[in-house]
């Protein structure tokens, strides 16, 4: 399961460098897939959807932080819990019911992200 940051976000900044998928993003700004990543060129995510990883992505919030749920991996593979609640100081980066995945999903997307 994704990340998602709510609208009671304060927009002061803590989550963004804890996230090691650089996952999370300043309101109104563009991303990629390829940012924080191994990830270039034309890849086909594990979800199946074909992407170029180089390509600008119109953000997804103009207002607040938000976390592309392609890139979040609830930082399996990294730390023992998602980095961006355990920081925020007004708990609102919680988990997203409308991107739940299994640990096992996760940790592959996390491999698929970070080639080694």
């Amino acid at each position: 399961m994704a990340i998602i940051i709510t609208d009671e976000c304060i927009n002061c900044g803590a989550c963004e460098p804890e996230c090691p998928n650089n996952a999370i993003y300043e309101g109104a700004d563009d991303w990629r897939y390829s940012d924080g990543t191994d990830l270039s060129g034309k890849v086909v995510l594990p979800d199946g959807k074909e992407v170029d990883a180089d390509e600008v992505q119109k953000p997804i919030s103009d207002e607040i932080y938000f976390i592309v749920a392609d890139k979040c991996t609830e930082c399996m593979g990294f730390h023992d819990e998602p980095q961006c609640a355990a920081v925020c100081p007004v708990d609102c980066c919680v988990p997203d019911e409308d991107n739940v995945e299994t640990k096992e999903e996760l940790l592959a997307k996390q491999a698929f992200m970070h080639k080694e």
